[in-house]
């Protein structure tokens, strides 16, 4: 199976540095997984995920003129995250679960409601202000401050 950008292939790792790791691909090529595509966590220590000789699965993600294959672990992860519903994705977001409006309203009403609903909002936030006033005053006048 010849290595091409996109493709998910299995590998083995063959080497481990401070910055990532190196993995031997099929058809005897070697591309590196920088540690920042190990995992979808941060990752201050690559031995607490990889050891040598572990099979991984790696999506290729370029490859140079030079032939440097750069390819990530946490990429070739992502579909398992799309089924377990783990992922922060925006494509993931359940927008079922948004209560809508009903579609049978006219612009006016829809207009109104957005007026009613900013005006409310524009007088919590003017109640808070003054009862935030009031206190600070008061804190000031009895020398608490």
């Amino acid at each position: 199976m010849p290595v091409e950008v996109g493709k998910i292939v299995e590998g083995v790792v063959s080497g481990i540095t401070s910055f990532g790791a190196f993995i031997q691909l099929p058809e005897g090529k070697t591309g590196m997984v920088h540690i920042s595509e190990v995992a979808d966590s941060y990752v201050k220590d690559i031995h607490m995920h990889l050891k040598e000789k572990d099979r991984v699965k790696v999506k290729v993600l370029s490859i140079d003129d030079d032939g440097k294959i750069s390819l990530s672990i946490r990429r070739a992860n992502e579909r398992k995250n799309l089924q377990g519903n783990k992922s922060s994705n925006p494509m993931e977001f359940n927008w079922d679960s948004v209560r809508r409006e009903p579609d049978n309203l006219s612009f006016e009403d829809r207009l109104s409601k957005f007026f009613r609903d900013s005006e409310e909002k524009l007088q919590d936030i003017r109640r808070n202000r003054e009862a935030k006033r009031r206190r600070g005053f008061s804190r000031r006048s009895s020398g608490q401050y």
